[in-house]
């Protein structure tokens, strides 16, 4: 090293504690962005109304409310009608029962009845005093259900519960059957004084009308399954006491479910 240099670096020894420290405080740490005072104003002022409108309740925009309609506003004012007509077999039927079946659509879902003699026909209409709006489909299905043959009794669950159903099918629908076949399939469906067809509703826990070659069946859609698959083993020819066991074994399985 030359003499020059050595003098250099010894004099910046000596003034070593006269250099600047680079260290930073952490009590001085500020912000790199540089504003002005007058954005700073601005900012804090903004932030000051935004925290008292977050404090005021009353300063945030109340949501619009809107009453419910009711049924007879939903339609527009305007009545709705069904109806439902009476086959010939089922007339002295609907003659006899039809306080029973007047109650409930008059009572409790509050439409308008009358029975059309001139078309013989049912005829049901909706009024303001209609509470629901699917009042008027609920009577229609509970008095289409009594004319397809089913009792009052066992036709008003229709309008309490709403996972019920009413399904149709013919007996052809499963084989194609003429003649003696076709009733000696439509006798094994039935058994002997009915009871094949009583084991099937007490086991699947339905309603089965059999009305000629066409059979009806109401129910909740799992069971309507269960016994749809166990009228069509009859009508394919399975022997009866096959379907009784196999009746037997899903009366248990609904048991232990229930």
């Amino acid at each position: 090293m030359a003499p020059a240099e050595a003098d250099v670096a010894m004099e910046m020894e000596m003034d070593g504690g006269n250099l600047p420290s680079h260290s930073i405080d952490p009590s001085t740490l500020t912000s790199r962005l540089i504003q002005s005072k007058s954005i700073q104003q601005e900012d804090a002022a903004h932030s000051d109304d935004a925290e008292m409108e977050a404090d005021d309740p009353a300063a945030v925009a109340a949501q619009p409310t809107f009453q419910k309609l009711s049924a007879h506003a939903s339609r527009s004012g305007k009545s709705e009608y069904r109806r439902i007509r009476c086959p010939a077999h089922r007339y002295t039927p609907l003659r006899e029962n039809w306080e029973q079946l007047l109650t409930p659509l008059v009572d409790y879902l509050k439409l308008q009845v009358r029975f059309n003699t001139r078309t013989r026909s049912v005829e049901m209409k909706t009024s303001k005093h209609t509470p629901d709006a699917s009042a008027l489909q609920k009577g229609a299905d509970f008095v289409g259900a009594f004319m397809l043959g089913f009792e009052p009794q066992d036709a008003v669950a229709l309008l309490r519960l709403d996972d019920l159903y009413v399904e149709s099918f013919q007996v052809t629908d499963v084989k194609m059957l003429r003649g003696d076949h076709l009733s000696r399939a439509i006798g094994r469906v039935a058994g002997q004084d009915g009871k094949t067809r009583f084991a099937i509703e007490n086991a699947t826990r339905t309603r089965i009308v059999i009305a000629d070659s066409r059979i009806h069946l109401l129910g909740s859609y799992g069971n309507i399954r269960l016994a749809r698959n166990a009228i069509c083993d009859l009508v394919l020819g399975a022997p009866p006491g096959k379907v009784y066991n196999n009746m037997r074994n899903v009366a248990k399985r609904m048991n232990e479910r229930y």
